[in-house]
């Protein structure tokens, strides 16, 4: 006797089905690692880092769990014949669990990449601006995952999301006004993370702000700068993201300087640029394999301009490195008898020959006196 009125081949319909189920749930683990171990990374093992296997090990729970609920659906659908099942909403059960693994796929794949980040390439990069800022864009990814499966889960229940939706806004709205500088700034540690205008060590300059010495730190905020003098300067990273940096750290420390001296009028110009050209180079700190050159640019007011220009090993010593090429060549000038001549001006008075009994008259008095 058959309590549930199926015929033999329902029974054998339903016997297939759980045997499907079952199945799945117990080889499709080993199935999906079967691939992802043969066939991606295979494909993967020519990179040189670990992310593809981070991907692989967060993505494999979830997806083996979804062959499972695709099973499990594909099984059911094969039982039409059971009329309770008909009545089931299982459209919106398998939406429900098709939206949770999903999410709990992303949610595994934003932790461990942050994760991974923070541990291979973090350490790397000479900064700690990275383990502030990928935690923050870790935590607002995982937050903006969540709003949207929460949206995506009423949206189907057919739950009225336009108030909420709209009150969200409002207030993201009156968030974003009321620290509109502070994320400014945030945005603006994320760009000099992604961009590396400079690293801790580097020695800038903020031509804006006229402000320059080496960089101390990198903050989710501002970074600090510490002087020559060692005083520090603590600059609003969106400041920085505005204007124009100059660093002197990139692509290397080695540094080209110049000068501007003048020789008199009448001077030998070849004599005079060799002069220069050989003090400079017997200058410690001046670099023998790089060019010492001497070039006359301008003529002046009062003397034939040379641009004088050398490289050093390293920015660090430019002002003592000005002291000893300035006194060089200056010693070099003198002993090769060229002049370098101070600024001067020759003022010549035209007088009326009708004023000049005038002049005489008021000046001859005076003169007087003085004799």
């Amino acid at each position: 006797m058959n309590p549930f009125g199926f015929t033999q081949d329902q029974w054998l319909d339903i016997g297939i089905s759980a045997f499907i189920v079952f199945a799945t749930l117990l080889l499709g683990r080993w199935l999906i690692n079967l691939i992802l171990n043969r066939l991606v990374k295979r494909l993967t093992s020519a990179t040189k880092t670990t992310l593809d296997d981070v991907i692989i090990d967060a993505i494999r729970p979830p997806l083996h769990w979804l062959v499972v609920v695709l099973a499990l659906q594909l099984s059911l659908e094969r039982l039409a014949f059971i009329e309770t099942l008909g009545e089931l909403e299982l459209a919106d059960l398998y939406f429900v669990l098709y939206l949770l693994l999903v999410f709990i796929l992303l949610w595994r794949l934003i932790s461990r990449i942050s994760q991974w980040y923070l541990r291979e390439i973090a350490p790397t990069t000479e900064t700690n601006l990275d383990l502030q800022v990928v935690p923050f864009i870790s935590r607002i990814s995982l937050i903006l995952l969540a709003i949207i499966a929460a949206i995506m889960l009423l949206s189907r229940f057919e739950v009225e999301i336009g108030g909420l939706v709209a009150t969200l806004g409002i207030g993201s709205l009156a968030i974003a006004l009321a620290a509109q500088a502070a994320l400014s700034d945030t945005i603006s540690s994320i760009l000099i993370m992604v961009d590396r205008p400079f690293r801790i060590g580097d020695r800038i300059e903020i031509q804006d702000l006229d402000t320059w010495g080496d960089v101390v730190d990198i903050g989710m905020r501002s970074s600090r700068i510490r002087t020559r003098d060692n005083r520090m300067v603590i600059v609003p990273n969106s400041i920085i993201a505005k204007s124009m940096v100059v660093n002197y750290s990139y692509p290397d420390t080695q540094y080209r300087i110049q000068i501007e001296v003048g020789v008199a009028y009448g001077t030998n110009l070849e004599h005079a640029r060799q002069t220069i050209i050989d003090a400079v180079r017997d200058v410690e700190g001046v670099l023998p394999d790089h060019p010492v050159e001497a070039l006359f640019l301008q003529f002046g007011d009062s003397a034939l301009i040379f641009r004088v220009r050398w490289w050093l090993e390293s920015y660090i010593d430019t002002r003592r490195m000005f002291d000893r090429v300035n006194t060089a060549i200056y010693n070099a000038l003198e002993a090769a008898g060229i002049e370098m001549p101070f600024p001067q001006q020759d003022v010549h008075h035209k007088i009326d020959p009708a004023d000049a009994g005038q002049i005489a008259q008021i000046l001859g008095p005076s003169q007087s006196r003085q004799s």
